[in-house]
């Protein structure tokens, strides 16, 4: 049980001893204050007083677990877990935003480590739901992830993709507004760009226009910075058109290519930038 807990919330083992000892000092604490509030009213009806002190209950304990949290070091999770029971109860998100929610798919051909970044920041926000997972590899080690949040995936065949619009058709029966790339390692057919204007983007690892083009991804873009004694290089966050890594930039962020990088240290520390820009550009880009 202790084990699909930590899988479902995403954290290590110490976070989940104090989040646990989290809800078992806030739960004392609702019940202590919510006797002594109830002591000190005048109500002598069985009923009523039963009705009073669940209401009471429901109003401290959410207030009292998140002042428990505070020094228990779980303040952040804490946050998130009570917005996140306040929307499915369809608390403080007007309902023209739940019927506004924009619903994406990632496309990933890997581990998924950028996709699992997305998926932790984007979870419980009202305005976004990560709804399906989409790849071309069925070793890819984002279907474990998709799995652990309980997403949708689905598995592309290349003539699916290119040859019909069976790939449409899945998005469109999925509800698909919207499509991030993540490290997925195919070009997306001309047929969905024109499904999708303006509505699918990707991360590439490096500054474009530099390094871009077929065949410029993963170690191979590191490897031609080195070879040609670039200075920096980064990520540029952009939108998918019929060209490789041609569409519009939404966001660049740079570092260091150090005298000594390979192109396994110089991935590292690209890898750090898109896992801290990716997830708030994409829903900085959702929300606008």
């Amino acid at each position: 049980m202790f084990k699909r807990l930590q899988n479902k919330w995403k954290v290590n083992n110490l976070q989940l001893v104090l989040i646990i000892s989290t809800f078992a000092v806030g739960g004392s604490s609702t019940g202590f204050v919510a006797k002594k509030i109830m002591n000190a009213l005048p109500i002598n009806q069985d009923w009523i007083w039963v009705t009073v002190y669940l209401l009471l209950m429901t109003i401290i304990w959410p207030i009292a677990i998140i002042i428990i949290s505070i020094p228990f070091g779980q303040f952040p999770f804490f946050i998130k877990y009570i917005r996140k029971i306040g929307n499915k109860m369809g608390i403080g998100v007007p309902p023209s935003s739940k019927m506004n929610q924009k619903r994406v798919a990632i496309f990933a051909s890997g581990s998924g480590s950028n996709a699992k970044k997305i998926i932790d920041h984007l979870d419980g926000n009202p305005r976004v739901s990560v709804e399906l997972i989409v790849t071309n590899n069925s070793n890819a080690g984002v279907l474990d992830i998709a799995r652990k949040n309980n997403i949708s995936t689905l598995l592309l065949k290349k003539n699916g993709v290119f040859s019909s619009n069976s790939c449409i058709n899945e998005l469109k029966m999925a509800k698909i507004d919207f499509i991030i790339l993540a490290g997925f390692l195919w070009k997306i057919p001309g047929a969905l760009i024109k499904e999708y204007p303006e509505k699918i983007i990707n991360i590439h690892p490096a500054l474009l226009p530099k390094y871009g083009g077929k065949g410029m991804y993963g170690h191979f873009v590191h490897e031609a910075v080195i070879d040609n004694r670039e200075k920096e290089s980064g990520i540029t966050i952009h939108y998918v058109d019929e060209v490789y890594d041609h569409g519009k930039i939404i966001f660049q962020a740079s570092c260091p290519v150090l005298e000594n990088d390979t192109p396994a240290t110089l991935a590292k520390r690209i890898q750090s930038l898109e896992h801290e820009h990716y997830p708030v550009i994409i829903e900085q880009v959702l929300r606008n």
